[in-house]
């Protein structure tokens, strides 16, 4: 069963948040349609000073403000200079949290996903961070949006699904970061991506 969060949901830390999404659906309403990805996979990421993975760690820049903001905003990001990756800001203002959405599968406007990622099978049309906002065609200029209003809805499990635990993917490096066991997946579920472990920070 899923149910509209309230504000106050989002307001506690990104490692605790970050669980509680697994089974979440996200959709979007572009000028060309609605796609609704169920979530099967996320990492947490902590902010200044204690998360060196994290894009906040060395504190407040243009690109990562919104990390800072009040929970329950989308922080939107390009990376490798032609993907978008999106994150759910986490806990209150000042504590730049955030939970990168790495996976799911897509469960409402699938026709219009495949447009966007004709090469991809079924499976792997949100199977992946970048994968995932490609499908659900939103663009960078996101960043900032609250996801409790149009054009995003986002429906939450009332209870937390079964989940496994590991560390982050593609961060090795990153101060020690690696060995967080911050990223959650469900289990068996298609949308989980596979996991790599090569030098780059979220």
């Amino acid at each position: 069963m899923l149910a509209r969060p309230e504000r106050a949901w989002f307001l506690r830390d990104a490692v605790e948040l970050a669980p509680l999404l697994l089974g979440a659906v996200l959709a979007y309403d572009s000028d060309d349609g609605r796609v609704a990805v169920r979530l099967s996979e996320v990492e947490a990421y902590r902010g200044v000073g204690v998360d060196p993975g994290s894009h906040a760690f060395r504190g407040r820049t243009p690109r990562n403000a919104v990390m800072f903001g009040e929970g329950g905003h989308l922080y939107a990001y390009f990376t490798y200079g032609m993907h978008t990756c999106l994150n759910i800001v986490a806990d209150r203002p000042g504590t730049s949290g955030g939970v990168l959405l790495r996976g799911g599968t897509v469960v409402e406007g699938l026709a219009l996903a495949r447009t966007r990622r004709p090469r991809s099978s079924e499976r792997d049309l949100a199977r992946g961070p970048a994968r995932l906002a490609q499908a659900l065609g939103v663009p960078l200029a996101r960043n900032g949006s609250d996801l409790l209003a149009s054009p995003f809805e986002l429906a939450v499990p009332v209870e937390p699904l079964p989940h496994l635990t590991g560390p982050r993917t593609g961060i090795s490096g990153a101060g020690g970061a690696v060995a967080y066991p911050w990223r959650f997946w469900l289990p068996g579920d298609p949308g989980v991506s596979a996991y790599r472990r090569h030098p780059k920070s979220h």
